[in-house]
């Protein structure tokens, strides 16, 4: 099995809920693995946004999510980032207990935070992934962020 850096990729394929094994904040850390996994003949999602107040709906949508390929991404935004897209009184549930409970979800393979600064698309533009996975309800995400990504993604799915 390959290894990037500290991250090993037998520990990100492993069924483990363990969040030291799949959470890369590091994006360098994460294009590394990213590339070694796609080396792999991996098949690449990605998604992202606040999974606050997890429910069955989130379950629901990774699945789903996943279903498009092989190792699912979760972009989780920080604290700092809800705030500014969601309001002063979000989130409701802190960045670190959701990342604790995104891992027990076995349909998510690797962990990661946006935060403020990476903007909305960093993180695509690092993944670039097979399938990029948004949803309709995501108001700062339409059309045209939408064309703009379709360079760098295999495919786009809302």
């Amino acid at each position: 099995m390959e290894q990037t850096g500290q991250i090993k990729i037998k520990n990100i394929l492993s069924p483990s809920t363990n969040l030291k094994d799949r959470f890369i904040p590091d994006f360098t850390d994460l294009k590394k693995a990213v590339e070694d996994l796609k080396r792999m003949g991996y098949r690449i999602v990605l998604t992202q946004g606040v999974y606050d107040m997890l429910h069955e709906g989130h379950a629901r949508y990774l699945e789903k999510a996943l279903s498009y390929g092989d190792i699912l991404i979760v972009g989780v935004d920080s604290d700092e980032l809800t705030r500014s897209r969601k309001g002063p009184n979000r989130p409701v549930v802190p960045q670190d207990e959701r990342l604790q409970m995104l891992a027990h979800l076995r349909h998510v393979s690797i962990l990661t935070l946006r935060e403020e600064k990476h903007g909305l698309g960093k993180l695509i533009e690092v993944v670039r992934p097979d399938v990029l996975i948004t949803s309709s309800s995501t108001s700062d995400f339409g059309k045209k962020e939408i064309a703009v990504y379709k360079k760098i993604c295999g495919q786009i799915v809302t």
